[in-house]
């Protein structure tokens, strides 16, 4: 079933926040992915400021449907959900190659100074995140010391989750050159033109590449190009 036409625009425009940020992202990038007309967003949104509000309400919103009931589904051991929800972060993480970040930490981090609107929200969206972790916490009853103070560790927790990304994000990078001669500077996920870049350490970095020859029972291959000299291998 095709999303309302508010929908459509909140889901691209949180999209294209995440991808590109929310300053990078215009307004004829929203509407062409959305496939919605300027009069229907303006008729919903009289302004982008209005429109990453939408973006914020709808992350608040669908807290409980997308993130914390299928973490719940998972187990019903209160603290194993706590160490869920770790793990489910760390995947998107994995799966982005680190380089997204939060969507809600980016637009804080981008827009909380000079829209009070926006930092309210993201504030809101940040406590229900920690209440929904202290509410496992709570549940955990005896298990924990009664000295423990739940709503400090289920802060604990949130910090542990953001500040890991944004450390994750400050990893080794790697300037590489192109048959152009044009040098670009990459990190793990970026893609190229001949594959996607897997690893990026001190010595060298790991492409996989897509093996196009028919005859090959290979679909993939990892290429390893050195930074410091040295030969490719695979």
């Amino acid at each position: 079933m095709r999303p309302s036409t508010r929908e459509s625009l909140v889901q691209s425009a949180a999209r294209l926040f995440h991808e590109q940020g929310y300053g990078a992202t215009g307004i004829s990038t929203i509407l062409r992915e959305a496939e919605v007309n300027s009069g229907s967003l303006y008729h919903f949104f009289p302004s982008k400021e209005s429109l990453v509000v939408g973006v914020l309400e709808w992350y608040r919103e669908h807290l409980r449907p997308i993130v914390m009931d299928p973490i719940e589904a998972q187990t019903s051991d209160p603290i194993e959900r706590v160490f869920a929800l770790l793990a489910w972060y760390r995947g998107g993480m994995e799966a982005t190659g680190c380089k997204l970040g939060c969507p809600i930490g980016n637009l804080a981090l981008e827009l909380a100074d000079n829209h009070p609107g926006v930092r309210q929200l993201t504030d809101v969206n940040f406590v229900n995140w920690v209440k929904a972790v202290k509410q496992w916490l709570d549940d955990a009853g005896d298990r924990l010391p009664a000295s423990v103070d739940r709503m400090e560790l289920s802060q604990m927790v949130l910090n542990t989750m953001e500040g890991g990304i944004m450390q994750a994000r400050g990893a080794w990078v790697a300037m590489v050159s192109s048959p152009d001669n044009k040098v670009y500077t990459v990190r793990a996920g970026d893609k190229l033109a001949d594959g996607v870049i897997r690893q990026v350490n001190a010595t060298s970095v790991v492409i996989l590449q897509e093996v196009n020859d028919p005859l090959s029972l290979e679909k993939q291959r990892e290429v390893r190009k050195f930074l410091r000299g040295g030969d490719e291998v695979k």
